[in-house]
């Protein structure tokens, strides 16, 4: 694609969309003083979209698919983490199940976009 194109992909906008809502519900109660975690979950919230992006905008497929395969690993990151946030009482039931829907169905739109990227 190539010169932002990256925009009107839809795994980007849900991804670029997680990242914002990951900021929004780690920014009150417990979860904002515990830096490490709230970092650590930010940065590979962000990771996704970034990713994305970048594999969008790589010259060929095969390198474009690596970076989406980076994203697929940052989703599975934030999901990780927010089960431990989740268990650990910073997020409540219904937020955890909306960051565990959104990480699946991410990673799902990435496993076909990489694998219409292998053809």
């Amino acid at each position: 694609m190539g010169k932002g194109g990256f925009k009107e992909l839809k795994v980007w906008q849900k991804g670029k969309d997680l990242a914002v809502y990951i900021y929004q519900i780690t920014n009150t109660g417990d979860f904002s003083k515990d830096y490490g975690l709230r970092d650590q979950i930010r940065r590979a919230a962000v990771s996704i979209a970034s990713n994305i992006a970048e594999g969008d905008e790589r010259e060929t497929d095969k390198e474009a698919i690596r970076y989406f395969y980076f994203a697929k690993g940052s989703s599975a990151e934030v999901l990780t983490q927010a089960i431990i946030a989740y268990e650990i009482g910073y997020l409540k039931q219904e937020t955890f199940k909306e960051v565990e829907q959104r990480c699946i169905e991410i990673s799902g739109m990435l496993s076909k976009l990489i694998s219409a990227r292998s053809k």
